[in-house]
């Protein structure tokens, strides 16, 4: 069920386009395992021409613009000091015609932690449905798209770019093109080497021990003993805005049980997801860790392979010095996607995690020409 609510302008003139904001009841999120709400904005972009055709009949390819971990889609729209934001950024584009008009779509996926993957979870929700099977057709339905999968794609960064590369695996027949930006990958190197300093933060919140002699393993490995549950209560009733806010240590923390939630979910277990490490020896758990594996992008590629080579537009690009060492991943993709034949376009630029915003420049521009 959708409602609008108002429209907004991104600027005067005949060259700006126009942002639609409507509420979006979903079917698919109702009841969903965290308590997310299943109402949300849905932010649509429509390009100056959509308005200025002569006859009103013409028709545009369409991107989905998927908004990395702590973002939303409205997030996405947000006014930026000293730079363009992305409704500004598509204004020049087309305007200067780098790139043919598209409309451009403002999912809000957030949830209670700080995002999504893009994936179907019994933990988190079913995200990938969401997208697929109430989105896509309701954008196609109620605005002049070229509704074929040629002329559809979509976009983002981080686990925007994860969950734009996935989708473009499992989904080929909605998907026709992707641009990928600093994506998760290569699950041994990346996501390993922040679970250390998540179980030290987990550890504040470990029962207390019923002897003197502190245990050295967990009884039950891969099931939370309590501190995750503690420590979701704890930062998930914490007042927006408060005084006590998340340290960057807690969000990471939140972040990976998050990933574990979306790569281990198991209905029967603590808080209805596995953990890959011991809470209390810190030793890796290879059968749980064979889970998140599975869902490694450069692991998907051979099992997707006639997807991807299907596929209209393949970007991916990274900084070179990414402070989560994404750009390691997104090489170990390239190579992968390169041995199996995969037509890709793959770029490194100087730049961090943060602040690359400038990169869609490149990327919008190569995906809207292919899916025009």
């Amino acid at each position: 069920m959708f409602n609008a609510n108002k429209k907004q302008t991104s600027g005067q003139g005949l060259s700006n386009g126009e942002v639609v904001t409507l509420q979006h009841t979903s079917d698919v999120l109702r009841n969903n395992p965290l308590g997310d709400p299943n109402t949300r904005p849905l932010n649509v972009y429509l390009p100056a021409a959509y308005h200025h055709s002569p006859t009103n009949r013409r028709r545009f390819p369409v991107l989905y613009c998927l908004a990395g971990f702590t973002g939303s889609g409205p997030g996405q729209l947000n006014w930026k000091g000293f730079e363009e934001n992305i409704v500004q950024r598509l204004d020049r584009l087309i305007a200067n015609d780098a790139m043919p008009p598209v409309i451009v779509v403002f999912p809000d996926c957030f949830t209670a932690f700080g995002g999504t993957q893009y994936i179907n979870s019994s933990a988190v929700g079913d995200y990938a449905d969401y997208l697929n099977q109430e989105l896509v057709p309701f954008v196609d339905e109620n605005f002049r798209t070229k509704a074929e999968s040629r002329h559809r794609g979509c976009f983002g960064k981080s686990s925007g770019g994860y969950g734009a590369l996935t989708l473009a695996m499992r989904y080929p027949k909605i998907w026709g093109g992707i641009a990928s930006h600093s994506s998760d990958a290569y699950f041994d190197f990346v996501y390993r080497s922040d679970w250390p300093g998540v179980l030290t933060t987990l550890q504040r919140y470990a029962p207390a021990s019923k002897t003197n002699r502190l245990p050295l393993r967990q009884s039950n490995p891969s099931i939370d003993d309590g501190r995750v549950a503690g420590f979701l209560q704890d930062v998930w009733s914490r007042p927006p805005g408060g005084a006590k806010r998340t340290t960057g240590s807690e969000m990471m923390a939140l972040m990976l049980l998050g990933m574990a939630a979306s790569y281990d979910p198991d209905l029967q277990a603590a808080n209805g997801f596995c953990l890959p490490f011991d809470l209390q020896s810190g030793a890796l758990l290879p059968k749980r860790w064979r889970n998140w594996l599975r869902h490694d992008p450069i692991n998907l590629i051979s099992r997707h392979h006639r997807n991807l080579i299907q596929l209209q537009a393949l970007y991916i690009d990274c900084g070179s010095q990414d402070q989560f060492h994404i750009h390691y991943g997104n090489r170990q993709l390239s190579q992968a996607l390169h041995d199996a034949q995969v037509n890709h376009r793959y770029t490194e630029f100087v730049g961090t995690h943060s602040g690359i915003d400038h990169r869609l420049d490149t990327s919008l521009p190569f995906l809207a020409k292919r899916l025009r």
